[in-house]
C-alpha cells in the first residue's frame, strides 16, 4: 500500500506540485493533532495516508481552474467541490482500506451540516475527517494560494478559534491552537516512507 501511496503522490506532483505540497503539509499538522489525541500506531498510519492523499480527487480537475489567479465562477467552484467524492472513487477502485476512503470522502464536511459533498453533521463525521478539515483550513489560509498570497498563520488560527457557526470540532481546534501558540509547531512537508522499507 505504501508503494501505491508514493506512486499516487508522484502522479500529483507531476500534474500539480502545489497540490502535492499542500497535502504533505496538511499531513504533518494532522499527525501532530492525532498524536496529541493519543492515536495508536495503526490510527496514526490511517491518518497519515488519508492526509497525504486527501486531495487526490483534484487530479480529475483542469489545472486552469485549480491555478486560476482570481475568484472562481460558481460553476468552477461547484466543479472543485466534486474532488472529495472523486478522491473516494479513485481510492475505492484500488482497494484502499474503507476507513481511508471514507476520511477522504468526508474531509470537507462541517459539524453544522454546511459542508460537502453529503452535508453530514456532528457524529456522522469521523474524528480523522474532523482533524483533516481543520488542518486543511489552517494550511490553506496560512500559505500562498494560486489566487492570493498567504494571509498568515494568526488569521488562520482565528478562523478556527472564532467558529461562530460550529463548523469545526472544538477539541481539535483547541489542540491545533495549542500546537501553534504553545508548542511552536511549523508546517513541514511530511517525510514519506521509503519503498524499500515497506
Amino acid at each position: 500500500m505504501e508503494k501505491i501511496v508514493n506512486a499516487l503522490l508522484a502522479a500529483i506532483e507531476i500534474w500539480d506540485p502545489y497540490t502535492a505540497g499542500h497535502q504533505k503539509r496538511v499531513a504533518t499538522l494532522s499527525l501532530a493533532i492525532a498524536r496529541e489525541m493519543y492515536f495508536n500506531p495503526k490510527q496514526l498510519d490511517i491518518m497519515r495516508i488519508s492526509a497525504i492523499l486527501h486531495d487526490i480527487g483534484k487530479i480529475n480537475l483542469p489545472t486552469e481552474i485549480l491555478c486560476k489567479p482570481g475568484k472562481l465562477a460558481l460553476c468552477e467552484y461547484n466543479l472543485i467541490k466534486i474532488h472529495s467524492e472523486a478522491g473516494y472513487q479513485i481510492l475505492k477502485k484500488i482497494d484502499f482500506p474503507e476507513k481511508i476512503t471514507e476520511i477522504v470522502y468526508q474531509h470537507h464536511e462541517s459539524l453544522d451540516g454546511s459542508g460537502y459533498p453529503r452535508g453530514l453533521k456532528g457524529d456522522d463525521i469521523c474524528i480523522e475527517a474532523r482533524i483533516l478539515r481543520i488542518a486543511d483550513v489552517v494550511e490553506a489560509i496560512s500559505t500562498n494560494r494560486p489566487y492570493r498570497p498567504a494571509i498568515g498563520i494568526e488569521d488562520a488560527l482565528e478562523e478556527i478559534e472564532n467558529d461562530v457557526f460550529g463548523k469545526y470540532d472544538t477539541e481539535v481546534c483547541e489542540i491545533c491552537l495549542n500546537l501553534f501558540r504553545n508548542q511552536n509547531f511549523e508546517f513541514k512537508e511530511i517525510q514519506l516512507r521509503d519503498n524499500e522499507r515497506t
